[in-house]
């Protein structure tokens, strides 16, 4: 693939492969926030499943729509129907401060799959310019907002046991690497790959339906690998997880100069 050169890239693109989220706290839903620019990095939040589970649990009804709370008390184990509520009842009072809309009216749809064509693409607020994702695993969500498509992605590391197993299905270039890697390395080298690609696939709204073996996002500790028309970042999300978010390029007459 044809190297970049640097004065194409995006100005957040390049210095600071790792970006920080910032913490999900009441405070910040409670006032307005300004969107994301195109062109500037995402907008990227942590909720602590623990910290605002009783803060949300008493907006459930009132948040939520009647298909939001029916998934959530599907889910069998306590700690799910938590980290559910967690992070849609996030999402919907983060977007109604974003879009000056009461979270509980906020109209969410799921875009056309670029594959198929069925309604189960990426997430969207009809006639708004504001995309967003998020992810939850282990006690933790992200969630990422920007004006042009993004996915994000947060995994606890898995057991060896599982990247043994699933190590396989991944880009062959990939699989070598995680081959390559001292075992006790492996879990966080594979949880970083997953990430990237889950991140990227959920961008693009085709999620796993697109065959893993197809991109390469690597699993260096460093960066991912370039994919075309798209930034991807890995995101801090302390111990026993990895993070990543994946955001398509403005066009070149909206990008910041």
């Amino acid at each position: 693939m044809p190297r970049r050169h640097p004065a194409e890239e995006p100005a957040w693109a390049a210095p600071h492969p790792v970006l920080p989220p910032e913490l999900l706290v009441p405070a910040v839903w409670a006032r307005p926030l300004t969107p994301p620019r195109s062109g500037r990095p995402p907008q990227l939040w942590l909720a602590r499943v623990e910290v605002l589970r009783d803060v949300v649990a008493p907006l459930a009804e009132s948040v939520l729509d009647s298909g939001e709370r029916a998934r959530a008390a599907a889910l069998r184990s306590a700690a799910d129907r938590d980290g559910y509520r967690v992070a849609h009842i996030g999402l919907r009072l983060l977007l109604g401060a974003y879009l000056g809309i009461e979270p509980a009216n906020v109209p969410l749809v799921r875009q056309p799959c670029p594959m198929c064509r069925a309604p189960h693409g990426r997430p969207a607020v009809p006639g708004a310019d504001l995309c967003f994702s998020l992810s939850r695993s282990g006690g933790l969500c992200l969630l990422a907002f920007a004006a042009t498509a993004v996915g994000a992605d947060i995994e606890q590391l898995p057991a060896s046991d599982v990247v043994a197993d699933v190590g396989a299905i991944l880009h062959r270039r990939e699989a070598a690497e995680l081959a390559a890697c001292p075992p006790e390395r492996r879990p966080a080298a594979f949880a970083r790959a997953w990430t990237r690609k889950e991140a990227y696939l959920k961008g693009l709204g085709t999620g796993l339906g697109r065959d893993l073996r197809l991109d390469h996002l690597s699993t260096s500790p460093h960066a991912p690998s370039r994919v075309p028309g798209w930034v991807i970042h890995d995101v801090a999300a302390g111990p026993g997880h990895a993070a990543a978010v994946a955001v398509a390029e403005a066009p070149p007459a909206e990008r910041p100069r």
